[in-house]
């Protein structure tokens, strides 16, 4: 029985109860040592009925050994591996050392260990129970808060004890404090007089822990209240000090080498081993050693000190180990150490070696080396980096130490910490020892990991230094972020002396359409070469290539495929960087549901990968399509946010879009002076502030800004910028776009022309061109207006009805209003037939829609969107009930109804 604890009792059986009603959750149990997290995870493991346990302890000795937590807490159901996609299978079993194939892609990893869990949910549901969270190692640690964050389809429970303050992001906390005095009194004797209680539970804070062992070590005199209290009671190790320090030599060696490995059979090896060795008096030959170490661990259990379970020696209590810990000599750990590293193999082996060392031993540093490559390439990153930084601490050689220190901050920066990153990249570059080409690695480093979370400018300032096409390349890259064209025209220059080739095509090309245009030539040639491509970073130079040939539509098309490449091939870390385009390319595309998902999913994982500047990029695409739906506050917000890291960083590339977010929602609404004075400063942002591609990318609703305002002098000076950007374009889509901001300028009440239609006849040319539906939309309803407002009603109607439907597939409200107005005024009162209601789809519903409509199983599409297959099949069965369907074909023909062509628009 658990006294003093029904809060915390009735939210843990929350979380059970609606777990295993499909609403999963996870909570962490948080508090110091003894305070009774364990006794209440015991709890949990018995309060949901049917539904299967899965249970792992963090243990200190095992916390560097990547994915060990996770192989005890799968080993039970390892046998439903066989149910997972694919990808996830194999990255599962490289990781659990299963013979899988190892991706190296800890986001794959994360997904297979989901889907692992919710296959184990079924029927009934799954109480996952983690104890001592704050030892698990990082890679195991990292799957499942990965999971824990993801579980709200799944019938898992998930519950977390934590000691002390250890970081867990996203997990809401339960904080356990000591018990109440009348609760804490119950722990205690009932013959106990009250006062002694008192002071007990006073002294203690109520600690359940500490109540029961002071009892033990008090003298009857004390417990009655004739004498008084130690003065001051022991805490923490203190509480078990008296315990070890009395225990006989040959207990306290076991004790000792369990404390340091937890592997029963090594435990008892290492004793027979260190006992054998001992000069006499104390040696007693190999069995009698053997027996000795035997017989000792059997007086620890007796004690009370430690259990054995399965092939394990756990201590009852983890203060005990560390009392074991603090009791033994230096000399003495090591010894044992030493004994265990005799005994042992793999990563085991090289972190006793480690431990045991004296000084710098290349031998040791290479063995860790070893296991970190082990690591890295199963995605356990966080627990490399660790490997690596001590098998610096280790290395005799400036040169190799500062080569594993550059490893480490890299295996670092993918495990998700950034600062961790730059601190041992920053000790790497003291010890590159003017070797220039370590040197120039460690920049390149530098510049991404500044791109990436720090100061874009920055970055383009360390990365021009160095010489190679890619290190040129990533720096054109954060140029382009910054928005600072003469670095990209420099940056170019240097390019273009690099032999051709498809990457330094792009290079100078783009360089010299921002310095004299004549680039177009070279970025032809190198968007030649796509078929050749086979990364994601190819093809997003081919996006970029497309982008500033005007070819905005072609790049859509080009990003898509990099969405689908990374998703694929395990792009380790990148997979946030890539859905930035990837979203932006679905919103420009009009498929904003598509584009929301897409984001929200990118900005989950550039948070958890420390992305700062990524996260920018996903909150100011958040804010365009909270713009474009009239989602007024929602939109400021995002775009607020997006700025406060944009602006600080220099990423003009995301400021400028979340700058577009507010001026889209002024001209959405009608605000048309308002929204022309936001793009009017989005034109005279400088770098850092702005960039040259948002200028051109909305010069088309600068344009419908500046006419509705009645500024047509603006209006025609960006329609002329436009057509120099525009005038390599060879795509249907931007010549639609260009010719409709032609008919807009045309069609203002200064402009005479001799052909009063003309701009009707240019906005029906622009409709036959349109490739983009939601472009097409924009296009239809001002021509709709013109038409009306020329006393043509019964032109204008077809035009305005196929804009509100376009519109409202969309979510595009505002827009589908301005249009429904329109309509009405144009007489047609009745409100239009709706089509088939994707609209009701959640963002995540139309993306698994989207894909049951290109023939993916439900394993196929949880691959591609790191979900469980039992979480894309809760999904379908919302989906049909929504859509008055049954089946998949009847949703695959109902999305190809409706689906967009793929489209065009350009890169914001």
């Amino acid at each position: 029985m658990l006294f003093g604890r029904s809060a915390e009792i009735a939210a843990i059986d929350d979380v059970i109860s609606r777990a295993r009603e499909g609403a999963g959750d996870a909570l962490v149990l948080r508090g110091e040592a003894g305070v009774g997290k364990t006794a209440l995870l015991d709890l949990a493991a018995s309060r949901g009925g049917s539904m299967r346990v899965l249970r792992t302890t963090g243990v200190e000795p095992e916390s560097d050994l990547a994915f060990a937590a996770l192989h005890q807490l799968l080993r039970p159901v390892a046998g439903l591996l066989d149910t997972l996609p694919e990808p996830q299978r194999e990255a599962v079993r490289g990781a659990l050392g299963l013979g899988g194939g190892a991706s190296g892609d800890r986001f794959l990893l994360a997904a297979g260990v989901l889907s692992l869990l919710a296959e184990a949910a079924a029927p009934d549901g799954l109480v996952c129970v983690v104890d001592d969270f704050q030892w698990v190692d990082r890679a195991s640690a990292d799957a499942l808060l990965f999971a824990a964050r993801r579980l709200g389809t799944e019938r898992i429970a998930m519950l977390l004890a934590v000691r002390g303050d250890a970081p867990v992001k996203g997990v809401p906390p339960l904080r356990l404090g000591g018990l109440p005095e009348p609760a804490a009194a119950e722990l205690l004797d009932a013959a106990m007089p009250p006062a002694v209680k008192r002071e007990l539970v006073a002294a203690t804070g109520g600690n359940p822990l500490a109540l029961r062992e002071i009892v033990r070590r008090l003298g009857p005199g004390q417990l009655a209240g004739r004498e008084p209290l130690p003065d001051p009671l022991p805490g923490g190790t203190q509480l078990f000090g008296e315990q070890v320090a009395a225990l006989p030599d040959d207990a306290r060696l076991v004790a000792l080498l369990a404390a340091v490995e937890s592997d029963l059979d090594l435990v008892l090896r290492a004793a027979g081993r260190i006992g054998a060795g001992r000069p006499a008096p104390h040696g007693l030959g190999a069995a009698g050693a053997a027996e000795a170490g035997r017989a000792a661990l059997h007086e620890l259990e007796v004690a009370g000190l430690v259990r054995v379970e399965g092939a394990s020696v756990r201590f009852r209590h983890p203060l005990i180990r560390s009392a074991v810990h603090e009791a033994a000599a230096p000399a003495s750990r090591r010894a044992a150490h030493e004994a265990l590293a005799g005994l042992s193999q793999g990563n085991r082996r090289a972190w006793h070696l480690a431990a045991a060392a004296l000084g710098q031993d290349e031998s040791v540093a290479a063995a860790l080396t070893e296991t970190a490559a082990r690591a890295r390439d199963r995605g356990g990153y966080g627990d490399a980096a660790t490997a690596l930084a001590r098998a610096a601490e280790l290395t005799p050689a400036p040169h190799t130490r500062a080569v594993r220190l550059k490893d480490a901050a890299m295996a670092a920066w993918l495990g998700g910490r950034p600062g961790q990153a730059e601190s041992l990249l920053a000790e790497a570059r003291d010890h590159a020892g003017g070797d220039r080409a370590l040197e120039m690695e460690i920049a390149q480093l530098r510049g991404r990991f500044e791109l990436n979370s720090g100061s874009a400018a920055e970055a383009v300032r360390i990365l021009a230094t160095g010489d190679s096409l890619d290190m040129l390349a990533d720096a054109a890259e954060a140029a382009s972020y910054v928005g600072d064209t003469a670095a990209i025209v420099e940056i170019g220059r240097r390019a273009a002396a690099f032999p051709e080739g498809f990457l330094r095509d792009v290079l100078a090309g783009i360089g010299l359409m921002l310095s004299d245009g004549t680039g177009y030539e070279m970025l032809r040639r190198a968007l030649g070469r796509t078929g050749e491509l086979t990364e994601a970073a190819g093809f997003l130079w081919a996006t970029a290539a497309a982008s500033y040939l005007g070819e905005a539509d072609l790049g859509i098309d080009l990003v898509a495929r990099a969405g689908r490449v990374a998703r694929v091939s395990g792009m380790v870390g990148q997979l946030p960087v890539v859905l930035e385009f990837v979203a932006t390319g679905e919103r420009i595309a009009g498929r904003l549901a598509e584009s929301q998902a897409i984001s929200e999913e990118g900005l989950e994982l550039a948070r958890e990968a420390g992305y700062a500047n990524t996260v920018a990029a996903h909150l100011a695409n958040l804010a365009v399509l909270a713009a474009l739906r009239g989602e007024e506050e929602t939109c400021r917000r995002h775009a607020q946010e997006a700025l406060a890291i944009a602006i600080p960083h220099r990423v003009g590339l995301r400021a400028g879009v979340a700058a577009y977010a507010l001026a889209m929602l002024d001209l959405g609404t009608g605000r048309f002076a308002a929204a022309h004075d936001r793009f009017t400063a989005i034109t005279a942002a400088g770098p850092g502030a702005g960039h040259p591609t948002v200028v051109w990318r909305s010069t088309p609703d600068r344009i419908e800004a500046a006419v509705g305002a009645g500024d047509l002098e603006a209006a025609r000076a960006a329609l002329e910028a436009y057509e120099r950007w525009s005038a390599q374009a060879a795509t249907a889509e931007s010549r639609a776009l260009l010719t409709r901001c032609r008919a807009l300028v045309g069609a203002g009440p200064e402009k005479e022309l001799p052909d009063k239609e003309l701009p009707e006849k240019e906005l029906e040319e622009a409709l036959r061109l349109h490739a983009n539906p939601y472009e097409a939309a924009r296009t239809a309803l001002l021509l709709g207006e013109r038409l009306r407002r020329a006393h043509r009603p019964g032109e204008a109607r077809p035009h305005l009805r196929a804009a509100l439907e376009t519109f409202r597939r969309a979510g595009a409200e505002p827009w589908a209003r301005r249009a429904h107005g329109e309509l009405r005024a144009a007489g047609e009162s009745a409100e239009p037939a709706r089509g088939p209601a994707l609209d009701v789809l959640t963002p995540q519903e139309l993306r698994i829609a989207g894909l049951v409509a290109d023939g993916l199983s439900s394993k196929e599409i949880a691959a591609q969107l790191f979900l469980s297959p039992r979480t894309v099949e809760y999904h379908l069965y919302k989906i049909y009930p929504k859509l008055g369907i049954g089946t998949r074909t009847d949703l695959a023909r109902l999305v190809v109804l409706q689906k967009a062509p793929v489209a065009g628009g350009g890169m914001l």
